[in-house]
């Protein structure tokens, strides 16, 4: 059940609705608003028992009202949170009335290919550096990444263009070492439903950026998404990138109307990868387009200086000079809907 307290409630009241809750072994997530404070009430119980806490919770004076969760996820709803949250990287607001353009390579091939990409990136607009250092490939004798050494030419990058980066963690035994490092921890599309993963970022206090999985259903990414903020980590970015279906002319089928399903079920900020969705140059533009237009709070694209010469997916990178043409077409559309860049 979900509990909105009155503007006027404090602290000791917001204790006293955990103390009841504990009660009848109920777990308690508080959400504070700008204007109101609202807690999420974690447990199983049958309906009489769910009745009979909501009864003796509602007479509280503080309790504006509370309501029954139908849903089994819980603390991704937008109930819990109807503004929306917003997560702060320095100066940078995900989930505001900006939309957060993510860029990079695939992968971090070697330090004059980032400091090349992530200075033309940056300059056109881009706040936050992409690059995988560990990557998940399907053949394994593909690039597998540059591990440790690529995290250390993030991290040089980061601080020499003071510009924010995230990678993707696969493993729980590298986060550890990573969090030092980078920004924002990618949980990949491969690694959606690894819940030893999962649980272990909902621990730490960076954002998180959570992709879809090839075959997986709105409800199970919540679900997903659920595991992390139930660990006490509320920084969780959800990220479209294709799905698998019988389409044969692009890499996944993007489905951006889960954009404003999403938007209208969770208070999460929901990012869209054209680059992975597609998995064709030709079609990034376009679809990063439409992502914007239909509500999508950020973008995460892949750019390379030479694409053709990329180690990972180059087909999909966009170069430099598509990249700042794109950007300028993201401008004028995202001021067209209210937005800025």
């Amino acid at each position: 059940m979900i509990i909105v307290l009155r503007p006027n409630a404090t602290d000791e009241d917001i204790q006293k609705v955990i103390d009841k809750l504990k009660e009848f072994n109920y777990g308690a997530h508080i959400s504070r608003g700008e204007t109101r404070t609202v807690i999420g009430a974690i447990g199983e119980k049958r309906m009489e028992e769910k009745i009979l806490i909501m009864e003796q919770i509602e007479v509280f004076p503080f309790v504006e009202k509370v309501i029954p969760i139908l849903t089994s996820y819980k603390l991704t709803l937008r109930d819990l949170k109807p503004e929306g949250t917003k997560i702060y990287i320095n100066d940078i607001e995900i989930g505001g009335n900006t939309v957060v353009i993510m860029a990079g390579p695939c992968a971090v091939e070697s330090k004059e290919q980032l400091r090349e990409t992530a200075k033309f990136v940056k300059e056109k607009g881009a706040k936050i550096l992409r690059g995988g250092v560990f990557k998940p490939r399907t053949s394994p004798y593909s690039f597998q990444g540059l591990g440790i050494d690529g995290l250390k030419i993030l991290y040089e990058v980061k601080e020499e263009f003071q510009i924010p980066v995230i990678t993707e963690i696969m493993d729980p035994r590298d986060l550890e070492k990573a969090l030092d490092y980078i920004d924002i921890v990618q949980i990949g599309a491969r690694n959606m439903q690894n819940f030893t993963l999962l649980k272990e970022v909902g621990q730490i206090r960076k954002p998180v950026l959570l992709k879809r999985g090839p075959s997986a259903t709105l409800e199970e990414f919540l679900f997903a998404a659920e595991y992390i903020l139930l660990g006490g980590n509320n920084e969780v970015i959800l990220c479209e990138r294709g799905i698998r279906s019988f389409s044969d002319f692009s890499r996944n089928t993007l489905d951006l109307a889960i954009v404003p399903a999403l938007k209208e079920k969770t208070h999460l900020p929901v990012f869209v990868d054209p680059s992975h969705g597609t998995g064709s140059y030709k079609l990034v533009p376009s679809m990063s387009k439409a992502a914007v237009a239909c509500g999508a709070d950020g973008l995460i694209i892949e750019v390379h200086p030479n694409p053709e010469k990329a180690l990972s997916d180059g087909p999909q990178s966009l170069n430099f000079p598509a990249f700042e043409s794109l950007m300028k077409d993201l401008i004028n559309i995202s001021k067209a809907i209210g937005k800025n860049i």
